[in-house]
């Protein structure tokens, strides 16, 4: 008796995505307009979880929205999800943008992204993070008038933070972004490839909660913990609740705020400049350091210090070349 096996024809690539699912629900009495994201980077999923939950507890009349409207998007880079990675052909939470020439894929989810934010007073985009580490919440900046990020719901955008749970609060992403994009073009001189010029770009450091400032709005990141923590959905489903009863568009009870807080500023980014860059042990956010501490070690044997008494934060030891390698942060004074 002869047996015979066949080959397996390897398995043919999933066509690009085509279209961006929202979904939409309003109340029928005025009142705020929500927009929650998940999965802005494909590999952070807690969201994306915690917003199909939501659907199946409004869609059978669990839970109720009567006024305003809730906009939600599970998935918001639908190429960097399918793919099982951080970004499709780029980073969509950075150069956030509407482009009048698509480039890649990103471009033209952008192009339907902005025109969302545009039309939602406040957004709750719901992020993980790579090492280990407690969830935490980022905000934007003090009121201001300034040329880098104008801003007027500060209040409102500190109230928001306070009711997604964590008491741990990050400020000062863009101020940092620029320092680094400085540093960067001081480093690689002239734009060169593509990707170069975005991570060159002064608008670089904008993604969806810089955005929806400058449009008027305001809104907070939630990293809700690790990518794999299997409590990050419950983080990220807590605080899609509360934000509703904070805005009134459900009748669900509001949880008091933290009773302590603590607020820390991003002061710098370092990058990662070489594929032999490695940290010094396994850092996770917010592991405290000293000044003059070691936190890696360049390719060419140059230490990486801390220049004064602070914070690690989103330690990534797999960051691209010319990427975010890890941020440094104090305590706000």
């Amino acid at each position: 008796m002869t047996e015979t096996t066949q080959a397996l024809s390897p398995t043919p690539p999933q066509p690009r995505p085509t279209h961006l699912r929202t979904l939409t629900y309003h109340g029928l009495a005025p009142g705020p307009r929500l927009l929650v994201l998940g999965a802005v980077h494909g590999n952070e999923v807690c969201g994306a979880k915690a917003i199909a939950q939501l659907v199946h507890d409004l869609d059978s009349g669990a839970l109720r929205i009567t006024r305003g409207t809730l906009t939600l998007v599970p998935v918001t880079n639908p190429l960097a999800y399918q793919l099982g990675q951080r970004t499709g052909d780029r980073n969509l939470n950075r150069n956030m943008a509407p482009s009048a020439i698509p480039q890649d894929f990103e471009d033209s989810v952008a192009n339907v992204l902005c025109p969302l934010l545009d039309a939602h007073d406040a957004l709750l985009d719901l992020h993980s993070f790579h090492t280990g580490g407690a969830p935490f919440v980022m905000i934007g900046p003090q009121n201001n008038t300034g040329p880098l990020e104008p801003f007027a719901h500060a209040d409102l955008e500190m109230q928001l933070a306070l009711h997604t749970g964590p008491h741990r609060i990050v400020e000062g992403w863009l101020d940092t972004y620029a320092r680094g994009i400085q540093k960067r073009l001081a480093r690689s001189g002239p734009e060169g490839s593509r990707a170069q010029a975005l991570v060159t770009n002064p608008n670089y450091g904008v993604g969806t909660t810089e955005y929806m400032r400058s449009r008027g709005g305001y809104g907070v990141t939630l990293e809700c913990g690790q990518h794999d923590d299997p409590l990050a959905v419950g983080v990220a489903r807590h605080a899609i609740l509360q934000t509703l009863a904070l805005l009134g568009l459900t009748a669900l009870p509001l949880v008091a705020e933290p009773p302590h807080r603590e607020i820390l500023r991003l002061v710098d980014v370092t990058d990662r400049d070489h594929a032999g860059d490695t940290f010094s042990r396994a850092w996770r956010s917010f592991d405290p350091v000293h000044a003059g501490d070691v936190i890696g070690t360049r390719h060419t044997r140059e230490l990486v210090k801390a220049p004064t008494d602070g914070f690690i934060v989103f330690p990534n030891p797999r960051a691209e070349v010319g990427q975010e390698w890890f941020y440094f942060a104090q305590r706000r004074q």
